[in-house]
């Protein structure tokens, strides 16, 4: 199965448990299946999360490094250093 795959059929699963018509056995069945589903998709980001780590380049040989969304970057530079960071201008006092 393809992640993309098993996203659409979550989708399904959460339309149809959202809607509300359909009987406890069958929601129970759905619930194990998604949960199923989500542990697959993890899965699946986990292994991107990796290739990612794996062909990240540094210093003209690939290095893995880790993966940090661009707003999490930026609050981990903020801590470490907030003065050199902070634009607000405050700190020139």
């Amino acid at each position: 199965m393809k992640f993309e795959e098993a996203m659409k059929r979550l989708e399904e699963i959460v339309n149809q448990m959202e809607a509300g018509d359909v009987d406890l056995d069958k929601t129970l069945a759905n619930f194990e299946e998604g949960i199923r589903l989500v542990r697959f998709c993890s899965s699946k980001l986990e292994e991107a999360k990796k290739k990612i780590e794996i062909l990240v380049k540094k210093d003209g040989k690939l290095a893995p490094e880790p993966f940090i969304p661009e707003n999490e970057e930026k609050e981990a530079r903020q801590k470490k250093d907030p003065k050199k960071n902070d634009t607000s201008g405050m700190d020139l006092f």
